[in-house]
């Protein structure tokens, strides 16, 4: 099974990115994937979630409103789309899947099944 985010950069702030996370060796519709992100100095944190099974999604309020989570489960792809994008959203940012149908808020580092590379994402002018 594996995890491949990609979709970073460099971007002005304001500006939108939209990541991606291919999974292979498993299908979505039977896992949780959550998208993490890890600023330099600071612990990594969830900042969203999509159940395959069944559609539910879940953000962290630092994201909310700007952040979209979306999947193509044809593809077995989940998206990041990241607008109105502020340098404290620098970070590397990963993609990881639980398997099953996880209340969504609970998820956390110490719980994920397996995880993808991490992708830089800049936000700076």
């Amino acid at each position: 099974v594996q995890l491949q985010a990609s979709g970073g950069g460099l971007v002005q702030p304001g500006g939108s990115l939209r990541l991606s996370c291919v999974a292979s060796g498993f299908t979505l519709d039977y896992y949780a994937i959550g998208w993490f992100r890890q600023a330099p100095g600071k612990e990594r944190e969830g900042v969203s979630f999509l159940r395959g099974g069944d559609g539910t999604i879940f953000y962290a309020d630092s994201v909310k409103g700007r952040y979209t989570i979306s999947s193509d489960n044809a593809v077995n792809t989940v998206y990041l789309q990241m607008n109105s994008l502020k340098p404290e959203d620098t970070a590397i940012y990963y993609c990881a899947a639980k398997h099953g149908s996880p209340y969504l808020p609970a998820l956390g580092n110490f719980n994920m099944d397996f995880w993808g590379k991490g992708t830089q994402v800049t936000v700076s002018s």
